[in-house]
């Protein structure tokens, strides 16, 4: 077992990283097991000295969401990165915490299958840390959610112990709840460390429709789209600031994805951009190596901060009220607000310059149901303005469950309320 990277010996980018990600003193080492049994016996040891400590895989997105207080250790799983197991007839696959997103994909390629996720990071995000974060992306529209991919997990339990949830068929449901409990937690119940996930045949061809228009236009096409029977793969709805840093025009943006056989992309395409013309939006139509660039870009221009002092967030809307924030956010923000939001699920990622209209935007996102959660920002905003901005009833049982799972608090103290 490696006894761990003391933490002055960590590399520089990542130490700053991860002081981005704790309220109080550094952790003494970053540790990586090779093995699930060398995971459970650190987890064990942590558990019987009462030990702090933060999992992670790559650490891309170890500082999204709270700030975990003085942490004693930081556990990777960067290591355990085997593939287990691939049933290419049942299209699922079951994988160690640690294999990257980019690792699976290149490994599926040649059997046509692929995992429908774009998360930020893509090319070091570990699989492990996307379901942590439940870090879907685009492909949310055609596809789901990570919790719906998600088949069977192992984990580390806070006494040491490896359990087991779900299978690795896709009927078998067996352990559902607690796969779904620890999609989106962030490290704090336990750590993640097999994954068994739900695949689906490479689509045949792609392109990519862009529209541009009045936010009274692009919100009639918007109600148009989903009442109607297109079946784009992604759909994102674009802030003006987004759209120009794109360089894809000024006004309000829709990036519409059809993956499928080509003559069904070409006649949904061609029914899109005659709704689009009718209510005199513009269209320009992406594929190949440009459409691959359009998205890369996009993903990376809304995900990664601008600079040190800039602030990512995942922001949950009802679908009908996302032309009225990204107009909001046009004004409160001077125009310089990066925002994308799903058509259909309202679900969406916002980048702002500075955190002085954190409050209004949180504010205006809960007066429709919604939420704002801030990912990555400077360690000073998150502790002036609370991370997760909940305040719904669910907050006796989300302690419950903590305490259930984790009575000493040692995954990942504080990170959640």
């Amino acid at each position: 077992m490696n006894l761990g990277i003391p933490w002055e010996q960590i590399d520089s980018q990542k130490r700053e990283k991860i002081t981005r990600a704790i309220a109080g003193t550094p952790p003494q080492s970053l540790i990586y097991p090779s093995s699930q049994a060398d995971l459970a016996a650190i987890v064990t040891s942590a558990q019987l000295n009462h030990t702090a400590l933060i999992p992670c895989g790559n650490g891309t997105k170890i500082d999204w969401g709270g700030l975990v207080h003085n942490p004693q250790i930081l556990v990777s799983t960067a290591k355990l990165n085997q593939i287990v197991e691939h049933a290419v007839g049942d299209l699922t696959v079951t994988v160690e915490a640690g294999v990257t997103l980019q690792q699976l994909q290149n490994f599926l390629q040649p059997f046509g299958q692929f995992l429908p996720l774009d998360p930020a990071y893509p090319e070091n995000a570990t699989l492990g840390g996307i379901v942590a974060t439940a870090d879907a992306g685009s492909w949310r529209q055609r596809y789901g959610g990570v919790r719906d991919m998600v088949l069977g997990l192992s984990f580390i339990r806070a006494d040491g112990e490896i359990a087991k949830a779900g299978g690795r068929v896709v009927k078998n449901v067996a352990g559902y709840d607690t796969m779904k409990l620890f999609t989106g937690s962030y490290g704090t119940l336990g750590i993640i460390s097999q994954i068994t996930f739900r695949l689906y045949p490479f689509p045949e061809a792609s392109q990519t429709l862009g529209i541009t228009g009045e936010a009274i236009a692009l919100n009639t096409l918007c109600q148009t789209l989903r009442s109607s029977g297109l079946t784009p793969t992604a759909a994102e709805i674009l802030a003006p600031a987004l759209v120009k840093t794109l360089n894809l025009g000024s006004k309000l943006g829709l990036i519409l994805r059809f993956q499928s056989i080509p003559q069904s992309i070409s006649q949904q395409i061609q029914q899109v951009q005659q709704f689009a013309h009718s209510q005199g939006c513009e269209t320009s139509l992406y594929q190949d190596a440009q459409e691959t660039t359009l998205w890369q870009q996009l993903l990376e221009t809304i995900i990664i901060p601008r600079d040190s002092g800039a602030i990512t967030a995942k922001i949950g809307i009802l679908p009908t009220q996302i032309s009225q924030f990204l107009q909001k956010l046009e004004r409160i923000t001077q125009g310089t607000g990066l925002a994308m939001v799903n058509l259909s699920s309202g679900v969406g990622r916002l980048q702002l310059d500075k955190k002085d209209s954190l409050p209004e935007l949180r504010s205006w996102c809960e007066s429709y149901q919604g939420y704002l959660t801030i990912l990555e920002a400077p360690k000073e905003v998150k502790q002036e303005i609370e991370p997760w901005g909940y305040r719904g009833n669910a907050r006796a049982i989300m302690k419950t469950l903590k305490d259930k799972f984790d009575p000493q608090h040692i995954f990942s103290p504080s990170r959640f309320i």
